[in-house]
Protein backbone atom coordinates (compact mmCIF):
# COMPACT_ATOMS: atom_id res chain seq x y z
CA UNK A 1 0.00 0.00 0.00
CA UNK A 2 3.09 2.12 0.82
CA UNK A 3 3.73 2.12 -3.03
CA UNK A 4 0.65 3.14 -3.91
CA UNK A 5 0.61 5.99 -1.36
CA UNK A 6 4.14 7.42 -2.98
CA UNK A 7 3.08 7.28 -6.65
CA UNK A 8 0.08 8.85 -5.88
CA UNK A 9 1.92 11.74 -3.76
CA UNK A 10 4.35 12.08 -7.09
CA UNK A 11 1.25 11.88 -9.38
CA UNK A 12 -0.06 14.63 -7.48
CA UNK A 13 3.08 16.98 -7.30
CA UNK A 14 3.69 16.35 -10.63
CA UNK A 15 0.46 17.44 -11.47
CA UNK A 16 0.54 20.79 -9.95
CA UNK A 17 3.73 21.21 -10.64
CA UNK A 18 3.98 20.61 -14.46
CA UNK A 19 0.74 22.83 -14.53
CA UNK A 20 2.56 25.80 -12.67
CA UNK A 21 5.18 25.83 -14.99
CA UNK A 22 3.15 26.07 -18.05
CA UNK A 23 1.38 29.04 -16.30
CA UNK A 24 4.56 30.77 -15.44
CA UNK A 25 6.27 30.23 -18.50
CA UNK A 26 2.96 30.60 -20.92
CA UNK A 27 0.57 32.42 -18.74
CA UNK A 28 -2.16 29.50 -18.69
CA UNK A 29 -1.95 25.67 -18.58
CA UNK A 30 -4.73 22.75 -20.00
CA UNK A 31 -6.05 19.90 -17.84
CA UNK A 32 -4.49 17.37 -19.97
CA UNK A 33 -0.60 18.82 -18.96
CA UNK A 34 -1.67 18.15 -15.42
CA UNK A 35 -2.24 14.90 -16.27
CA UNK A 36 0.92 14.69 -18.52
CA UNK A 37 2.94 16.18 -15.34
CA UNK A 38 1.81 13.80 -13.02
CA UNK A 39 2.73 10.50 -15.04
CA UNK A 40 6.34 12.48 -15.33
CA UNK A 41 6.93 12.78 -11.96
CA UNK A 42 5.83 8.97 -11.64
CA UNK A 43 8.43 8.15 -13.86
CA UNK A 44 11.01 10.44 -12.68
CA UNK A 45 10.16 8.53 -9.02
CA UNK A 46 11.26 5.00 -10.91
CA UNK A 47 14.36 6.28 -12.36
CA UNK A 48 15.32 7.69 -9.59
CA UNK A 49 15.21 4.63 -7.55
CA UNK A 50 17.25 3.09 -10.00
CA UNK A 51 21.06 3.04 -8.33
CA UNK A 52 23.96 3.68 -9.70
CA UNK A 53 23.03 6.20 -12.06
CA UNK A 54 24.88 9.18 -12.19
CA UNK A 55 22.85 12.81 -11.82
CA UNK A 56 23.45 12.98 -15.94
CA UNK A 57 22.21 9.98 -16.99
CA UNK A 58 18.89 10.53 -14.77
CA UNK A 59 18.60 14.12 -16.20
CA UNK A 60 18.98 12.28 -19.57
CA UNK A 61 16.71 10.03 -18.91
CA UNK A 62 14.65 12.35 -17.05
CA UNK A 63 14.31 14.81 -20.51
CA UNK A 64 13.76 11.77 -22.19
CA UNK A 65 10.30 10.71 -20.52
CA UNK A 66 9.46 14.20 -20.44
CA UNK A 67 10.08 14.68 -23.94
CA UNK A 68 8.28 11.22 -25.33
CA UNK A 69 5.33 11.66 -23.00
CA UNK A 70 5.23 15.28 -24.43
CA UNK A 71 5.35 14.17 -28.15
CA UNK A 72 2.53 11.31 -27.21
CA UNK A 73 -0.14 13.88 -25.74
CA UNK A 74 0.88 16.16 -28.10
CA UNK A 75 0.12 14.00 -30.69
CA UNK A 76 -3.23 12.73 -29.61
CA UNK A 77 -4.14 16.23 -27.81
CA UNK A 78 -3.06 18.48 -30.84
CA UNK A 79 -3.24 16.27 -33.77
CA UNK A 80 -5.89 13.58 -33.17
CA UNK A 81 -8.04 15.49 -31.21
CA UNK A 82 -7.29 18.84 -32.37
CA UNK A 83 -7.40 20.85 -29.68
CA UNK A 84 -4.35 22.99 -30.36
CA UNK A 85 -3.18 22.95 -26.66
CA UNK A 86 0.53 24.10 -28.16
CA UNK A 87 2.32 24.18 -31.13
CA UNK A 88 5.92 24.81 -31.45
CA UNK A 89 5.94 24.16 -35.40
CA UNK A 90 7.65 27.79 -35.14
CA UNK A 91 10.62 26.76 -32.72
CA UNK A 92 13.74 25.63 -34.97
CA UNK A 93 14.01 21.29 -35.55
CA UNK A 94 10.30 20.46 -34.26
CA UNK A 95 9.02 17.34 -35.02
CA UNK A 96 5.25 17.87 -36.37
CA UNK A 97 4.99 21.05 -34.10
CA UNK A 98 4.79 18.98 -30.55
CA UNK A 99 8.28 18.48 -29.22
CA UNK A 100 11.41 20.42 -29.60
CA UNK A 101 15.52 20.80 -29.06
CA UNK A 102 14.83 23.76 -27.28
CA UNK A 103 12.11 22.07 -24.68
CA UNK A 104 14.25 19.08 -24.38
CA UNK A 105 16.96 20.64 -22.98
CA UNK A 106 14.86 22.41 -20.63
CA UNK A 107 13.41 19.05 -19.52
CA UNK A 108 16.91 18.05 -18.83
CA UNK A 109 17.55 20.41 -16.65
CA UNK A 110 14.33 20.62 -14.46
CA UNK A 111 15.08 17.14 -14.38
CA UNK A 112 16.91 18.37 -11.38
CA UNK A 113 14.75 19.79 -8.91
CA UNK A 114 11.92 16.94 -10.13
CA UNK A 115 15.04 14.10 -8.94
CA UNK A 116 15.14 16.42 -5.66
CA UNK A 117 11.09 16.28 -5.00
CA UNK A 118 11.13 12.30 -5.50
CA UNK A 119 13.70 12.51 -2.79
CA UNK A 120 12.09 14.53 -0.82
CA UNK A 121 9.10 12.72 -0.95
CA UNK A 122 10.52 9.07 -0.54
CA UNK A 123 12.01 10.14 3.04
CA UNK A 124 9.43 12.40 4.27
CA UNK A 125 6.78 10.13 3.91
CA UNK A 126 9.44 6.85 4.85
CA UNK A 127 8.24 5.58 1.44
CA UNK A 128 11.95 4.00 0.89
Amino acid sequence: MSKVKEYFMCFAIGAVTYGLIEVVARGYTHWTMALTGGAVMMLINLINQTRGLSVITRCLLGATVITSLEFSVGMIVNVVLRWNVWDYSEKPLNLFGQICPQFCLAWFFISIPAFWISDYVRKRFNFG
